[in-house]
């Protein structure tokens, strides 16, 4: 049973039931309108039956339009009576007893679904949720890993939450789950990435387990180097910087900042705002494009002074053996015709001086290929210092006043301030409304789930900042994964 009862006595959804959740959930004027007639159960869009005992999923029917159902912390054991919900978007039936999952064919809008903590043992029968963006099953009895590879058929998955399962303490077990679903953003609330794949890439060849080559051939074959871009993309450093890939894993699972967009005010902020962000990422993405193509060509140009070097030593070293050779044959022809004892004396002691002077013509360009790899080194390692610090001081906006152009408008310190800015304003919106609130001003047709955010000052102001903070932590995130990677570079 559920976690959260002891003593309840379960039961189904009644018509008792679905009526006082309806009223609920709904402004108090139309509570009252509920309780003097029949109810249009077609306006109603979102239903909450949370902690109701519920023990069967029955009379649902009737909500044909509904597109949000919450069913969590009950003691629901099967997943039934969903067929006539083809409208349904979003569904909440974690903390439950379920052991299967069924009953899902007809929710072909689905994007998010959780059955968190029940005590589902596999990952089957949900092959018409296309939709599907978000699916949370951790918690449950999932043993064997493979099973995970089912979840390739959901083409539009996203975000994956598998921890707490007997599987999550299997040796690889990430890798394997990443390697098989290229497409994931989101594993176990953590950010899957790119290195993750490259490190698949290297274990080519270098494993016997069997379990590991597949894995690096799946990843490999499923084109999982492509989630943000190309190849260069990732080996420029900068994956989910273009477009608006960034700013909306900002937003991805902050539903605060969702319910806040519905102020007055918010929506005029939401205008301006991501087309900044994404503006700022857009520069960032493509310095880093034209800081790899700097980065390439000198490596380029490396290589090509290197075989330059290689070659010259390799031809004048092949010349001077080469003399070195045609003398010691004449020498022997010479000897074969004469054969006079005296005369092979001095060409044995020509010989020794031959092979002495080669020796020496020889370590001659030794020390001098060696000084010229030197010093070719050197000079790269020069050039590839400045490259390497002016793009990351860039990016980091440490010297904003740079000679380069695009500087102040791609820096991880302006996305910063972008988020600083809206984070401000918001507040500023987020407390009048909280004094209006006080006063009364809003108390007709603001929306519950609204209000709820704000019960007091101290409540508002840290569910704001809490999601302030998330979202600067994600853009710190970034920015940290782009300097070390081009650190390891």
């Amino acid at each position: 049973m559920s976690q959260f009862f002891s003593d309840v006595e379960p039961k189904i959804i009644d018509d008792e039931t679905l009526q006082r959740a309806i009223e609920e959930k709904c402004p108090e004027d139309l509570g009252d309108i509920a309780r003097v007639e029949s109810m249009n159960f077609k306006v109603v869009t979102e239903l909450q039956l949370s902690f109701k005992s519920i023990l069967q999923i029955d009379n649902l029917w009737p909500l044909e339009n509904l597109t949000k159902l919450q069913l969590d912390n009950n003691f629901i054991e099967k997943i039934e009576g969903l067929q006539s919900l083809v409208h349904l978007v979003w569904l909440d039936l974690s903390f439950n007893n379920i052991e299967v999952i069924e009953g899902l064919d007809a929710l072909i809008k689905l994007q998010d679904l959780s059955l968190y903590s029940n005590r589902i043992s596999k990952i089957e029968h949900m092959d018409t949720l296309q939709e599907l963006q978000i699916f949370s099953i951790g918690k449950n009895n999932l043993t064997i890993l493979e099973d995970v590879v089912y979840l390739r058929r959901l083409k539009s998955l996203r975000t994956l939450n598998l921890s707490g399962n007997p599987f999550c303490s299997k040796e690889h077990y990430r890798l394997f789950v990443v390697a098989h679903l290229p497409s994931l953003v989101y594993l176990d609330f953590k950010l899957v990435r790119e290195s993750m794949v490259r490190f698949l890439h290297s274990l080519i060849g270098k494993s016997g387990n069997s379990i590991f080559q597949s894995l690096c051939f799946v990843a490999l074959g499923a084109g999982s180097l492509q989630k943000s871009g190309s190849q260069k993309h990732t080996t420029a450093f900068v994956e989910y910087l273009n477009g608006s890939l960034l700013f909306d894993s900002l937003y991805a699972e902050d539903r605060e900042a969702a319910k806040l967009a519905s102020l007055p005010g918010v929506g005029d902020l939401l205008q301006a705002y991501p087309s900044w962000f994404v503006s700022v990422s857009g520069n960032l993405y493509n310095y880093g494009l034209e800081q790899y193509e700097k980065r390439e060509a000198e490596v380029s140009k490396f290589h090509k002074r290197l075989h330059e070097i290689l070659a010259v030593n390799q031809q004048e070293s092949r010349r001077i053996i080469s003399d070195f050779e045609s003398r010691n044959q004449r020498r022997l022809d010479e000897l074969y015709q004469d054969g006079r004892g005296d005369i092979a004396d001095s060409k044995r002691a020509q010989g020794r001086e031959d092979i002495r002077q080669l020796w020496d013509a020889l370590m001659t360009l030794e020390a001098l290929v060696s000084n010229d790899l030197e010093d070719l080194l050197q000079d790269f390692k020069r050039s590839i210092d400045v490259i390497v610090s002016t793009f990351t001081e860039n990016i980091q906006g440490i010297y904003p006043f740079h000679t380069f152009s695009l500087t102040m408008l791609c820096t991880f310190n302006q996305l910063r301030d972008l988020e600083n800015k809206h984070h401000e304003k918001v507040m500023e919106i987020a407390m009048a409304t909280l004094e209006n609130l006080e006063e009364d001003m809003f108390e007709e047709n603001f929306p519950d789930d609204i209000r709820k955010l704000f019960v007091d000052k101290t409540t508002t102001v840290s569910n704001i900042n809490t999601s302030h903070s998330i979202r600067l932590r994600k853009i710190d995130k970034r920015e940290s994964d782009m300097l070390c990677n081009t650190y390891q570079w």
